[in-house]
């Protein structure tokens, strides 16, 4: 009987034992997983390299943080303080390396009466470090929220704003552009995509080359000018 006792005694022992040793090794796995994904990287890339190594720099309050836990509001409220970005993607190359990779965004136009300041195709007013390139000018009061609706209609018309030699907008929320070749098109307020449409037409057709203003304006009308 004393045998048995001492037996099952042994048992319980073992298992107290093994459960002690089993927790511990846990926890020690625990701890090395949690520490093998630390974030001890973070490459930035897309930019020119002054504006990379900035970016990184900023971002390094998520160093040495979990790498499954970034937190991506972060991320955004720096990246955000860029207006020459256009969209940005986080890589996480596991164990501990982070990729920001940033697509610039696209100039298209430049601020007439400011060597200073271009207009990117995210809408957003640029200072002019980046390009020497030449752009259409941009005359009036700029208004992001207006100029990336005025974006998607030259979008699904025929017209690229590379066709344009300047782009006007005028308080009455109403656009007129000069093409390259000096032919100014006065658009409507409404409807301009059948506006640009008409007006496309016209200039392909020889008939009416020696036009130079093309005023449409007045719904169901059209006035054209050999000159302004």
């Amino acid at each position: 009987m004393h045998q048995i006792i001492d037996k099952n005694k042994k048992i319980f022992i073992y298992l107290i034992f093994l459960i002690i040793l089993s927790t511990t090794s846990n926890k020690s796995l625990e701890t090395k997983k949690n520490h093998s994904f630390k974030i001890n990287k973070i490459i930035v890339s897309g930019l020119t390299n002054d504006n990379n190594l900035q970016i990184a720099k900023k971002l390094n309050h998520l160093l040495f943080r979990n790498i499954f836990f970034i937190n991506k509001e972060y991320i955004n409220s720096i990246i955000s303080e860029y207006n020459s970005i256009e969209r940005y993607t986080v890589k996480k190359i596991y164990p501990k390396q982070v990729n920001i990779e940033i697509e610039p965004t696209k100039y298209i136009l430049e601020i007439k009466g400011s060597s200073q300041f271009l207009v990117g195709s995210n809408g957003k007013l640029i200072r002019n470090e980046y390009t020497n390139d030449l752009l259409p000018l941009f005359f009036g009061k700029f208004n992001s929220e207006k100029f990336l609706e005025f974006k998607k209609i030259i979008e699904k018309s025929e017209f690229k704003f590379k066709d344009f030699k300047s782009v006007f907008f005028y308080f009455s929320n109403r656009w007129d552009v000069q093409t390259i070749d000096g032919i100014l098109i006065k658009l409507p307020k409404q409807h301009l995509t059948e506006a640009l449409s008409i007006a496309h037409k016209i200039i392909k057709d020889n008939q009416f080359k020696d036009n130079r203003v093309i005023d449409l304006r007045i719904s169901n009308h059209v006035i054209m000018k050999n000159e302004e």
